[in-house]
């Protein structure tokens, strides 16, 4: 199957991968989750070439992910800006910065630290069950197709 016609397996991960699913939009939305919503900051932070910036971001925006503010009318200037649907992608983005920080930082502390900020604690997101809190791993969990 060609990576263009990924969204249309009937496959919620593959439909995800189709938005989400290459390393420039997660390193803009690594970069969105910092509050970083200009164009030339995001450039300068994932080091994305500008025409590639500029097509994650207007698939970001088109796919509902982001949203484009204008912020300046002379000349006009637009932020970008995540949405509910994009919010909803945090898990996701913890969890690689969780893996990352564990197998990919060799010897070295994690380059980000995140703090809870209302208890003022580091924090290490966990996977849990909405229901019971326990915290789960895929041993924990079964998945069933509904076909």
């Amino acid at each position: 199957m060609r990576w263009s016609r990924i969204a249309e397996q009937d496959c919620s991960v593959a439909r995800a991968l189709s938005v989400v699913g290459d390393r420039w939009t997660m390193l803009v939305l690594r970069e969105a989750f910092m509050r970083t919503r200009r164009f030339e900051d995001f450039q300068v932070r994932t080091g994305a070439p500008r025409p590639v910036l500029a097509e994650r971001l207007r698939t970001l925006v088109d796919n509902g992910v982001l949203e484009r503010r204008r912020y300046s009318e002379r000349p006009d200037r637009y932020e970008y800006r995540l949405t509910d649907k994009g919010r909803d992608l945090y898990p996701v983005v913890v969890s690689l910065l969780r893996w990352g920080d564990r197998w990919m930082t060799g010897t070295a502390e994690p380059p980000v630290e995140l703090r809870h900020r209302a208890c003022g604690h580091q924090m290490h997101p966990e996977l849990a069950c909405p229901e019971c809190g326990e915290w789960v791993d895929p041993r924990d969990v079964d998945a069933t197709a509904r076909r």
